[in-house]
């Protein structure tokens, strides 16, 4: 690492979530292990505070471009889409425009004081918009997918190409850069894309917001190349650029078969129940037998959804444990009311009820658990997949129907209980799923293909003496692009 490189700044700008904001973190912390390259993280200043519980590298700097939410529609105190209702959805991601001025002057201030510009901004694929940044301030934009490459494909796709309004009688289409044979369903699609035509907000918005990526020097991408052939492919035809599948960013306990403990500052959440609560609970009960649910950070289910779910569980008889929050219609972080659930639900003990937030990493990695019913987020998704746990599909929002689709047709590791929060779900379709996953010859096959793909993603980051996994080979071809800016630079000091 020469002199020229320790001179040299990133600036980074992740999308206002905590499931991209943490593999934000991840990327810096792996771009500091094989660089001198300075890093700074910028975003709203409630989240700068967010990461400043979650960082344990005093080299990679936190910035806050000013930000008020309130100003763009938000509920007061709201930077960022925790337990953010959907309606506003729409606002947080149309918001974060108004952070471009702020970051132009910011990086005027930077280029100032280190007498030229960052050497590139890495911004979150839902930041298009920082390619015109980079620009004008004389540096370059590489894009960064949070999520998986066959996700990112659909999501930016259909988005931006509306492929869907060409749909059969059946409902079904083909996806740009995906082959003929991998047909697509609109019964499938997010009701706000569903309905997207090119003229609606939700369309104005998500294409203008997204636009700007397609200028960027490159994609990186949270995911292991091995395990989404079909869908790096299609992302690399999408996009026409350099894509580098550069991911996963996980603890290093995660990513040790076999490990129980995991290492590394999380993410500044109190648990409903301490890890070891939840350990000592999970080492009563027999391997693969216990069945975790959780919606992730932003999500829960309607009343109706909740007493199916509570209800097939019991006429399971399997052991679980359920993240459970408020239905849709109450407050996400309120008080917990008993008449949500059946009767004496709680009191039967037949599994753990966790308010809020739990460890779910530790939970994973033990070997009582058995399988994962998911709203399949990518950062959920490639944790259960490292620990070879197959999943129970239940997509939300945004490019999770895809990651769905993808892990039960192409990794053949997840089923499907349902779609959305607006879906009639019954008891015995909760039943009849968890037995197929947990106790039949189909789910031994998926467990199976789990395990196979969890070895793929810790090959991938793997290294010794003689070879480096495909992931760190990706990280490696990304830097030397970076280096090569800035031989170029040197070579041509007024760029």
């Amino acid at each position: 690492m020469g002199g020229s490189e320790c001179a040299e700044h990133i600036v980074m700008l992740p999308f206002m979530a905590h499931g991209h904001m943490i593999p934000f973190l991840g990327l810096a912390k792996q771009i500091k292990q094989t660089t001198a390259f300075k890093l700074t993280i910028v975003t709203t200043p409630l989240n700068v505070q967010y990461l400043t519980s979650c960082i344990d590298d005093p080299e990679i700097r936190l910035a806050a471009l000013p930000f008020t939410g309130a100003d763009h529609g938000l509920p007061p105190g709201v930077e960022n889409t925790e337990a953010l209702p959907l309606r506003y959805m729409f606002t947080m991601v149309q918001s974060t425009v108004a952070l471009k001025d702020p970051l132009r002057n910011f990086i005027s201030d930077m280029a100032a004081k280190d007498r030229k510009p960052p050497l590139c901004i890495i911004s979150d694929v839902f930041m298009g918009w920082a390619s015109e940044v980079a620009r004008s301030c004389g540096t370059v934009n590489v894009g960064f997918s949070t999520s998986g490459a066959y996700g990112t494909a659909c999501y930016m796709s259909i988005w931006r190409d509306l492929p869907h309004l060409a749909a059969s009688d059946y409902g079904e289409f083909t996806v740009p850069a995906f082959p003929d044979s991998c047909r697509f369903n609109v019964s499938k699609l997010h009701p706000f894309m569903r309905a997207a035509n090119g003229e609606d907000s939700w369309s104005k918005v998500f294409r203008s917001t997204i636009s700007g990526c397609f200028e960027s020097i490159g994609w990186l991408c949270n995911t292991v190349k091995e395990i989404e052939p079909l869908g790096s492919d299609a992302l690399g035809k999408c996009i026409n650029l350099p894509v580098w599948c550069i991911g996963p960013f996980l603890p290093p306990g995660m990513l040790n078969k076999g490990s129980s403990s995991i290492t590394g500052k999380r993410t500044g959440k109190d648990h409903g129940l301490s890890p070891e609560k939840c350990i000592e609970w999970l080492d009563m009960h027999s391997e693969g037998s216990v069945l975790y649910i959780s919606f992730g950070s932003q999500n829960t289910i309607s009343a109706s959804q909740m007493m199916a779910l509570a209800l097939g569980l019991e006429d399971s008889r399997k052991p679980f444990i359920w993240v459970i929050r408020p239905p849709i219609g109450f407050d996400i972080k309120g008080e917990f009311k008993s008449e949500w659930l059946p009767e004496g639900f709680t009191e039967r003990k037949q599994g753990l009820l966790i308010h809020s937030w739990a460890p779910q990493l530790e939970i994973l990695c033990h070997k009582s658990t058995g399988a994962f019913l998911s709203h399949c987020g990518w950062n959920s998704s490639i944790e259960s997949l490292s620990q070879g746990v197959p999943m129970i599909g239940w997509p939300m929002a945004g490019e999770q129907a895809f990651n769905s689709k993808m892990m039960m047709e192409e990794m053949g590791v997840c089923i499907e209980l349902t779609n959305g929060v607006q879906s009639t779900i019954l008891r015995s379709d909760v039943k009849s799923v968890i037995g197929v996953v947990l106790d039949s010859e189909k789910g031994r096959e998926m467990k199976e293909n789990a395990v196979r793909i969890g070895e793929l993603i810790r090959a991938a980051v793997r290294e010794d003496e003689t070879s480096k996994g495909s992931s760190l080979q990706a990280m490696d071809h990304f830097i030397s692009t970076l280096r090569a800016l800035i031989s170029k630079r040197i070579e041509k000091p007024h760029l």
